[in-house]
């Protein structure tokens, strides 16, 4: 799953508790860590993805420095690693671009001694299967795709893909993601099939049918679905879940499906790339945010699912109880996983996103 966030933070609430939790971390070994480092962090992530307080709560706790560089999508982080590192430290890809990083030798094995805080992670996500034993990743944060829609503009609640794929119900005032590998998968779960067919006949089908309902379609959205529909330009928009909560909180007409036939579930991930010049400080970064209250913090502002359980522990129950941000057995059971399908299917992909661009 590719998610995107574009909200800025003043719109965002955060707990003043988590602050003052949180600017009282100490970090282990703060010294032993970075010793032979500078005090500095180059951070390349999401668009507004990380804790009001996060980065400057970390310098306080270890001295370390941390500038942040934002991408919009997997794609632009891959193709960036891609061409040799710049000068990266830390990077959040998506699970699916985890494994595809760490074939294409671009992801560096991390250390776990140096990351005490991995306990603090649920069980089920100390294992996964992208990226077995976690050898080169950490989770951050999980999540669903559905759709985002403004209750008083529909007649019912659009419980299915059709309403943004096969309809021209809301013609105009819909936005799909910007992302085509997103796009075509969420299509093929509508039409009844797994979102990881290598069939490209079946994916050719799916891009005949957005072909065909481009003309009812506002705008494929990079990162600013959930802002169109708090604007009032859209009235659905395929969008993160955390991305929908964000403006529901100020908008209580807006609310999130997530539809019947199923959706693709995501989880983003911590990595230490290739040619990092700054490892240690790296895995301090990572354990500082494995961190019980950090992780927290990051939670309760960004509104996304968090793997870390003593971190959910510190949450309110409104979070931890809310099925929007934690799916239901029934969405999980319907749902899947992306995988990276190699280079073959991820070239048909891109070429059926170029056609239907084009369209």
């Amino acid at each position: 799953m590719t998610a995107y966030r574009s909200l800025s933070l003043s719109r965002r609430s955060f707990l003043a508790a988590f602050g003052t939790l949180v600017a009282g971390i100490t970090l282990q070994s703060r010294g032993a860590w970075s010793a032979e480092e500078e005090k500095r962090l180059h951070f390349y992530n999401w668009d507004t993805y990380i804790g009001e307080t996060t980065l400057s709560d970390f310098k306080k706790a270890s001295g370390i420095e941390v500038k942040m560089d934002l991408y919009a999508d997997n794609d632009e982080l891959f193709a960036k690693l891609k061409a040799g590192n710049p000068g990266y430290d830390v990077v959040i890809p998506s699970h699916d671009f985890v494994e595809r990083m760490v074939k294409a030798g671009l992801l560096m094995r991390l250390d776990h001694a140096l990351l005490p805080n991995k306990g603090n992670i649920d069980p089920v996500f100390q294992d996964a299967t992208f990226d077995p034993g976690r050898a080169y990743s950490m989770p951050y944060t999980w999540g669903s795709i559905g759709i985002g829609y403004r209750k008083s503009a529909v007649d019912s609640v659009p419980d299915s893909w059709k309403w943004l794929y096969d309809a021209d119900t809301y013609s105009g005032r819909i936005a799909l993601l910007g992302d085509g590998a997103t796009v075509l998968a969420l299509g093929l779960k509508y039409l009844g099939h797994s979102l990881n067919t290598t069939d490209t006949a079946l994916i050719k089908q799916v891009e005949q049918m957005v072909i065909k309902q481009k003309p009812h379609i506002r705008v494929f959205a990079k990162d600013n679905g959930q802002d169109l529909l708090l604007s009032g330009e859209v009235d659905l928009a395929m969008e993160s879940n955390g991305d929908i909560l964000q403006v529901m909180s100020e908008d209580d007409d807006i609310s999130y499906v997530v539809p019947k036939e199923g959706t693709a579930l995501w989880q983003d991930c911590l990595c230490i790339p290739k040619g990092a010049p700054h490892p240690r400080n790296a895995h301090q970064f990572i354990n500082f945010i494995l961190t019980a209250d950090v992780s927290a913090a990051i939670a309760n502002t960004i509104q996304y699912a968090t793997p870390n359980a003593a971190a959910k522990a510190k949450m309110p129950e409104a979070y931890r109880h809310n099925p929007a941000i934690f799916p239901p057995p029934d969405v999980i059971k319907s749902s899947e996983t992306s995988a990276y399908l190699g280079e073959a299917i991820k070239r048909v992909i891109d070429e059926s996103w170029t056609r239907i661009q084009a369209a």
